[in-house]
Formats: C-alpha cells, structure tokens, sequence
C-alpha cells in the first residue's frame, strides 16, 4: 500500500510541477518557437485534462495517506490547491486576466505539489518509525 501512495504522490507531483512549467514556459516557447504554437497547447482543453489528470491522482493519494498517517491538514491543503484550480477553471481569464491566472494557477498548484510531498513523508515516517504517535 505504501508503494502505491507513494508513486501517485509522485505522479500528483509531476503533474503539478508539469502545469506550473506550462503556465510559465508556454508563453516563451511560443515566441521562440513557433511550431510550438499548437493550438493545443493554449487550448482550454489542455487545461482542463490537466485538471482532469491531477484530480483522481491527488484525492487517491492524499485520501489514503490520509488514512495511513492521520495528517489532515495534508488532505486539507490538498484540496485548497485543487478547489483553486477549480475556481480558476471557472472564473477564468475573463475575471482574472491572463497574468492573474498564471499567477493562481501557479499557486494552485504549487499547494497540490507541497501537500503531496508532505503526504510522501508522512508515509514514509509512519512506515520508519511505527511506535511514534502523530
């Protein structure tokens, strides 16, 4: 069981980690390559298969880690980062502006990223050290 949470953690991660590089480098790669310019990319539907992606990961993992070391608060700053990216998702561009939404988005997911890297430790400790209560 450890094994599995702890490869959607780092699956979560890499998922969370590929959105932020998106939100960041797109805009570059763009200029500088133009092939790059794929619809694709700057399509909504990326954004939402992104979402689309990190959502089971991240409630999979986080839910049973949740269970395996009792931390909470993990679960919880999980979902602040998903719910972000959800209301994101629905405000938009429109509301937030194109900088206002990488901005969020980044941090969104950034969040997801930090509560699945402490979800990975926590794991982990729980499994080192079974006699310590948390």
């Amino acid at each position: 069981m450890q094994d599995l949470i702890a490869k959607f953690d780092k699956a979560a991660v890499g998922l969370s980690l590929l959105c932020v590089v998106h939100c960041l480098l797109t805009p570059v790669a763009i200029v500088m390559l133009p092939a790059l310019g794929s619809p694709f990319f700057e399509d909504e539907r990326f954004h939402y298969l992104l979402l689309f992606l990190v959502l089971p990961t991240s409630l999979l993992s986080l839910g049973l880690g949740c269970r395996k070391h009792g931390h909470s608060k993990i679960l919880i700053t999980g979902f602040v980062g998903l719910i972000m990216l959800f209301l994101i998702i629905i405000v938009g561009e429109e509301v937030l502006g194109e900088t206002g939404e990488k901005i969020s988005t980044v941090v969104g997911a950034l969040i997801i990223a930090l509560a699945h890297v402490r979800n990975f430790q926590a794991c982990r400790d729980k499994d080192c050290n079974p006699s310590k209560t948390d």
